[in-house]
């Protein structure tokens, strides 16, 4: 007669890296703080943008709300994705709030 011991252990083994794998991949990719705005942000300042870089897509710059103030963060070279294109972040009103909608590959 043969022990059932590995093929339990396995069948455990087994059921722990599926439990594990689904956790993984139900989680969120990253973490996101909502950022709100209590006033319309300034118009955007005129950037000079830099000649075109082989295997990168320019992030033109925008105002960020820190410490209850607009702040202007300048323009930055994004790595491609290929198959994908740059969205810009952007501000959105809602209602009498403004909400700010980061960058991202679509």
């Amino acid at each position: 007669m043969t022990s059932t011991k590995p093929l339990r252990l396995l069948t455990s083994m087994l059921a722990a890296a599926l439990t594990c794998a689904a956790t993984l991949t139900a989680a969120p990719a990253f973490a996101q703080a909502v950022i709100v705005a209590p006033m319309a942000p300034p118009p955007p300042r005129v950037e000079v943008m830099p000649a075109p870089r082989a295997g990168y897509a320019w992030d033109p710059g925008h105002w960020r709300w820190a410490e209850g103030r607009y702040v202007w963060v300048g323009g930055h070279w994004q790595a491609v994705r290929v198959g994908h294109r740059w969205v810009p972040g952007h501000w959105v009103a809602r209602g009498p709030n403004w909400r700010w909608v980061e960058g991202h590959w679509a």
